[in-house]
């Protein structure tokens, strides 16, 4: 599991998506029958990654974190950016089928999908996409997108702190707080 450094909601919220991919593996391994840990497991998340298409972005997520790059050594797609194995498989990861909870407005669950990778990957982006994507973990979790509105807000008050803010963070209204001074 990730460990998120800011803590609060947003880890919470990681360490709940991070458990709804391994229980997604569990059971695909189950249903073709491959025991974790073998070969078989090996071969399954290669045969994953080799369409990323063709399954849900949570066995995708599962499958590259079951192979190690080959250049850099690291999980597939989480190698230090500029290793173009790992730049490929983070690139292909967004290939993957994402469908939107019932009642959920639509594309809840690519936001779902992209804060998780950022806040995975937290080396592979700069200090304030870190904080937006992370601290809108919880909200999308919960099936809550924000208007184009809101997620302009947010972002132009994230642009203007400081990375240490940035990074110490846990959730939207300390950013609106920090920004109008009231913290």
């Amino acid at each position: 599991m990730t460990a998120l450094p800011r803590g609060g909601r947003p880890a919470e919220a990681l360490v709940a998506v991070e458990a709804s991919i391994e229980d997604r593996w569990r059971l695909f391994l189950e249903e073709y029958g491959v025991t974790a840990g073998t070969k078989e497991e090996t071969d399954l998340a290669e045969m994953v990654v080799a369409d990323p298409s063709a399954f849900a972005w949570r066995l995708v997520d599962a499958a590259l974190g079951r192979l190690r790059c080959t250049d850099c050594g690291n999980e597939l797609g989480a190698g230090p950016t500029g290793c173009g194995k790992c730049d490929q498989a983070d690139g292909f990861r967004f290939a993957a089928i994402e469908v939107d909870k019932q009642a959920t407005p639509p594309g809840t669950e690519h936001g779902l999908r992209v804060a998780t990778a950022v806040a995975r990957t937290r080396h592979r982006y700069g200090a304030r996409a870190r904080c937006g994507f992370e601290l809108g973990l919880p909200g999308l979790l919960e099936g809550k997108l924000p208007s184009t509105a809101q997620a302009q807000a947010y972002r132009a008050a994230i642009n203007k702190l400081s990375e240490e803010d940035c990074e110490r963070l846990t959730s939207f209204e300390e950013v609106v707080a920090k920004r109008s001074g009231t913290r």
